[in-house]
Order: C-alpha cells, then structure tokens, then sequence
C-alpha cells in the first residue's frame, strides 16, 4: 500500500478543537471538530487527530506534519495569571516599568479619576546592575559583573526562577545582555532568562522591557505545553513528526525554536483564523475583506485588503502590550459561551466572562448554571438541539428555564431577554470591527465581512444591519477556518534592527551591512527548519517617519543592492502610506525631512496550499430536511422556518429569508429580509433581498 503525505492543521479553542487534515498527494481536505479539554489541552489535540484521521482512512505513518494554533499565551496574559518574575535592567532605571510612557488610558478624564494597574513586575522585584552602553553600543562604562552576580544570587535566594533582562541601548549592542545571562546560568542555573536583545532588537526602553517580560513570563507554561504534546505525538506515532506552532505574524515555526521565542506565540489561533479567511475570501473574487471568528469564548476581528491581513508592532495581548509583528486583531468577549449577567444597577450585560468548555453554557448538561449566548440561540430556535451533526444534544428546557428566570428579573418576556442577550453581543462585535476600520480611517461598507468560527455565523444579519456592511460570506466548514489556516501558512520569521538616521545622512552601504546581517540570521533560521537554500525567501521593510514624529509607518524596501535609489525608493513609498494612514503627507515640503527607525528582515520558508476546489455541478434541486419554529424578533415572535442542510445546496442555489442553513460544525440562521446565495466554491453570500432582486 502507497504511503500518504498528509498535513493536519489544529487549532484549540475555548469550547472546541477544530482539526483539518490535507492529502498533499490527492488534495482532499478533511474536516472535523472534537471537544476540547482545558484541563489538559494536549488530550484534546491527540483526540482531534484520531478523529480526523479516522474519518480519511489513514494512519499515524501517514502523518509528515502538525500545524498548531495555541491560546495558552494569550490566555494566560488575558487572564492576567503571571508568576512572580523578576527584572534586571540598567542601574539608575529600575523605575523604568513604573514611569511607562505617563499615558492614561481612553474614558479617564485625568490621572485624579484613574488607579494605576498593577505593574508586570512589582518595584521590589526590580533591581539594577552597573554598566552603560550608548546609542551607538560603545562602552561609556564597563559592565558591573560583581553587581551581577550579587543580583542573581539575590533572584535565587528568593525563590524567583523566571527573569527578564533589560539593558540601556542592548539593540545596538548585546554584550552585556548576554553576558548578564552567562552570569545567571552560573549563579542560578534553574532560571528561565528572557533578554531584550534576542526578544525585540530596537529602541524604546519601556516598550522592549514590556516586551521581554512577556516573553519570559510564558515561556515555562508554553515550553512545557509544546513540548508534552511533541513527546506525546512521538509516543503515539513511534517517531518524530514534525511539529510547527502558529505565531502572531502570520507564519509558522517548529517546536523545537518556538519555545525560544514564545511570545510569538501570543495571537496563534486568531491570526491563523484570519489567514484563513483571508485565502478563501481572495478565490471568490473578495480583495477587501473584514474577518469576524466567533468561538466559544471570544470573537477575533481583523483587516485583509489584497489577500493580506494588516500588521502592526503596537499590539498588545490584555494589559500587556507586545511590540512584536503580529496580525492586527481585535478581540471582544462575545463567544458562544459568553455569559449574560445583570449589572448591580439592574440592567443586562454579556460577557467577557465565558463559561467556556467546562462547564460551558446550560444547554450542554455540564453543569453550567448561567446564561450563554449559545443558550439564547438554542431557546430562540436559531441552533439546532444538537451540536455536531448530533454529537452534542442540547437540553433545550434547561435553557429556557435559566432565560425564563433571568427574563422574570428584567421583568420582560423570554423571547425579548433571549433577543437582547443577542442584541448587546452583535453590538460588541460590531464595535469591535469598527475599531479595526473606523478608528483606522476605514469605511466599513467597503468591506465584504467574511464570518467563520463556530459562532461567528449566527448574528450576520444583524452585522450587516448594525454596520451596514452589503456582503456577508461565509466559507463552507466555518468552524473549521482557522485550522485550514494553519495548512496555508510559510515556515516566518522576523528580524529587526533598529537604526535611525535622516534619510539625506544615510550611507547606503551601513544599510547594505545591516540588512545582510539580518538576512544572514534569517536565512540560519530558515535552515534550521529544513529548508534548502534555493528555497529561501526574504522580504525588507523600515519603519520610516517625519523628523519630530513619535511613531512609524512601515514600508517595503526594494529587493537588491541598497542603493541612493532604494532609498528615495522608499521614501516615495512613505509619503503614500502616511497619506493613505493620516490623509496627508509632506511630499512636496522640503523642510519636512525623513527619518529611518527601524530595519526588518522576514525569512519565509514555502510550504504547498491546499487548493480551494470548485463545487460540484448541480444535481436535484434540494429540499428541506425539516422546518421548526424561529423566533428572529421578539415583537413578531415565532416563524416556521424550512432547514436545509449546506452540502446539499449546489452552487448557484439563492434561498430568501427566513431560512436556517446547518452543517456539521456550524449554523447560519438567515433573517427575513435577506437572501443567500451559494457560489462557485461552496460560499454563502448573503445580501439583503432588495439588493440581491436589483442585482
């Protein structure tokens, strides 16, 4: 019997597992879902590979890669559940983390009316050790090693293993970083170290300290998570299976590096989700595209204009911000398992606070005892009784009874709480896609919103009502979008520089020199990875401004030698971006001089895609599976509404509202009002009936 090669993508979410499994040889795509296990993550993954490679008929030997979309960063800096860490930095600035940048946060008058958050690192935690560096990186004074010695000593008398190291000016100069950690592994060789020069090489002291101890901070939980689920894929298959993680910039990288780098980690599943997206919605013919994934837990909204969702380095995960490359990504707390709550004033909320997988929301028969939006659907009829395919029976008394009892303390009728629990979470993901285009000078009805994630179907109408969006597509297996993502993603990684000086005083050939030396690191990572050289690509950037400004717009570089040209090259580019950022841009002003910053390198490693086939060709017309009674609005009450199970429409297909659509790991409820329509790869367009009859 032939040998399979065959790819599985994985991505744990808060309620379930999605799994994706892609015949290189034969191109067939396999989805399925299994729940997932918070207790330990690792049991749910091995169960979700079971599955999927029971349902294609193959086998462990089969295997060639695993692809993984992990939350653990993300959730444990949401949740804030960092342990005790400690900070070294330079000495006369171990008050570096409490001054920050003097920002107040949005909604706070002034700093009177705002209590300032707890900082990742308390002060008595902070200590300093001797030795200045300049901008440069030339020695002002010498490295302080007895100071350094007494402070890793002090750290391990303490009991406190996880350190990050901070120094003045380590991105022009690492020396006295990695010395300070040779220092550590001597003094206090059961420490995990972070330092700021392998974590995030550029300038702002504030911004790369934060940055480090992040890193440092999930480093142990992620480093044994990756590392049980690699030992047990081994265990399970009698040999080593190589294994990649998603990271928050769009690629993907082995096991083995990603615990050395796990803050890279930090927005895995959502950006795997939006890369996902961002494929489908470009073969159906969608170049500005706004993704929504609604899971169990939250829902993640992000920008694809061309193909390529936006990046930004002025992320952050919670309170923490992370000055890293990721996929600009917004996060709301309206997932599936959200829990609706009355405020002491007596008015309803919904979320942030999930119920998640465990006890998850009513209507699973976990034990759940508040009120989820996943419970507000199933009362109201828009989900089926069963998730799954039947997998999962929902107990739909359960819910009405919880939602009854909440409406009675509204004083309102069932049908109107269950609405309204809906209602507030299609306004907070509303808000949510507004702040990734509104308050980024987008428009948001230039948009085609794509909807994916088990729950991220259900409140389209509304959506579209709400934000006046004209187009909603949906891709065939939603639940399964950002699983397929990660079969779509190169092996990335991302190298930084910082070097500023105005344009007119650059000397082409340090440019030339600094990015070799960031190609070189590059192309070393790439290697480590298994890639040939000729199969090696790299992508330059800089992160440019105007003389003055605080911030920087990133721009490509030309490939080839750096030249006088490449560098009015990208200057030119620069005046574009700034103007299509802000609306206008110096061009024309010769006083107005530009200013490099920063110098990036990506070194990316192809893999092969799976191709996005066509739908078959029509067949019998189809008929309902059933009907059940819907209640889409709480004033018109209930409707008999036909059901039609998805892979059963053909492409071309158009049904009008009120109609619910079900698969196996998702449902799409179509309001009266508006159309649907199935395309030539399987995809639900949605429109408003009116403007589907004019089209």
């Amino acid at each position: 019997m032939t040998a399979r090669r065959i790819r599985i993508g994985i991505d744990t979410g808060g309620t379930f597992t999605d799994v994706v499994a892609f015949d290189e040889d034969s191109g067939e795509v396999v989805t399925t879902k299994t729940p997932s296990t918070p207790g330990n993550p690792a049991d749910g993954f091995l169960a979700g590979i079971d599955k999927v490679l029971d349902i294609a008929g193959a086998e462990f030997a089969d295997v060639v890669a695993v692809s993984h979309g992990t939350t653990v960063a993300t959730n444990q800096l949401l949740e804030g559940k960092v342990d005790a860490l400690g900070f070294i930095t330079t000495a006369g600035y171990e008050a570096m983390l409490e001054i920050a940048r003097q920002s107040v946060p949005d909604g706070y008058g002034n700093s009177y009316f705002w209590v300032k958050p707890d900082r990742i690192v308390p002060r008595d935690l902070v200590k300093g050790v001797g030795g200045r560096l300049d901008f440069t990186g030339a020695e002002l004074r010498p490295f302080d090693e007895a100071e350094a010695r007494e402070t890793a000593r002090w750290f391990k008398a303490k009991g406190i293993d996880t350190l990050g190291v901070c120094f003045l000016h380590a991105y022009a100069n690492p020396a006295h970083e990695e010395r300070m950690r040779e220092i550590i592994a001597e003094e206090h060789p059961g420490a995990v170290v972070s330092i700021s020069s392998e974590v995030l090489r550029e300038y702002r002291e504030y911004e790369r300290s934060m940055t480090t101890l992040v890193d440092a901070a999930v480093k142990p939980k992620l480093s044994r998570y990756v590392t049980n689920i690699k030992e047990r894929l081994a265990t399970q298959s009698g040999r080593t299976i190589p294994f990649y993680v998603m990271k928050s910039n769009g690629g993907v990288l082995s096991a083995d590096e990603v615990v050395h780098q796990p803050i890279t980690t930090v927005l895995s599943g959502p950006a795997a989700g939006a890369l996902g997206a961002a494929l489908i919605a470009k073969v159906a013919g969608f170049d500005k595209v706004l993704t929504s994934d609604g899971g169990g837990t939250s829902t993640d909204v992000s920008v694809v204009i061309d193909g390529e969702p936006t990046l930004t380095t002025e992320g952050s995960v919670g309170v923490y911000p992370s000055k890293i490359p990721m996929i600009d990504v917004v996060t709301v707390g309206a997932g599936g398992g959200s829990i609706a709550w009355l405020s002491p004033e007596g008015t309803l909320k919904v979320g942030p606070h999930s119920a998640g997988a465990d006890p998850g929301p009513i209507c699973y028969r976990k034990g759940g005892s508040e009120v989820t939006i996943t419970d507000a659907h199933v009362f109201l009829g828009r989900i089926p009784p069963h998730l799954l395919g039947g997998e999962i029976p929902l107990d739909v008394d359960a819910a009405s009874a919880a939602i009854q009892q909440l409406a009675g303390k509204l004083g309102i009728t069932a049908e109107a709480c269950a609405t309204g629990i809906l209602e507030i979470s299609a306004w907070n993901q509303a808000n949510a896609l507004r702040q990734v285009t509104v308050k980024r000078g987008l428009d948001v009805r230039d948009f085609t919103l794509t909807t994916f994630g088990g729950s991220g179907s259900l409140l389209l109408c509304r959506l579209m009502d709400i934000l006046n969006v004209p187009t909603v597509l949906v891709p065939p297996n939603p639940g399964n979008v950002s699983a397929f993502g990660l079969l779509t993603v190169d092996v990335k990684n991302d190298y930084v520089q910082t070097h500023v000086a105005l344009q007119e005083n650059l000397d082409p050939a340090d440019l030339q020199q600094e990015y070799d030396v960031l190609t070189a690191r590059a192309a070393e990572a790439l290697s480590k990875e298994g890639f040939a050289q000729d199969q090696h690509a790299f992508v330059r950037t800089a992160d440019v401004r105007y003389f003055g400004q605080a911030f920087e717009v990133r721009v490509g570089v030309p490939d080839g030698p750096v030249t006088t040209e490449t560098l009015a090259t990208v200057a030119d580019r620069f005046h574009v971006e700034h103007r299509v950022l802000y609306g206008y841009d110096f061009s024309g002003d010769p006083t107005q001089q530009v200013e490099f910053v920063n110098l990036r390198v990506s070194g990316v490693g192809p893999i092969k895609r799976p191709e996005i086939l066509k739908a078959g060709a029509a067949g019998a017309v189809p008929q309902p599976t059933g009907s059940r009674s819907v209640c889409f609005d709480a004033e018109a009450g209930y409707v008999e509404t036909p059901v039609f199970w998805r892979t059963d429409l053909p492409a071309g297909q158009v049904l009008a509202g009120p109609v619910i659509i079900e698969e196996f790991g998702s449902t799409v409820p179509i309001h009266p009002g508006f159309t649907a329509r199935v395309d030539d790869y399987a995809n639900i367009i949605v429109t408003r009936t009116a403007q589907s009859e004019e089209s």
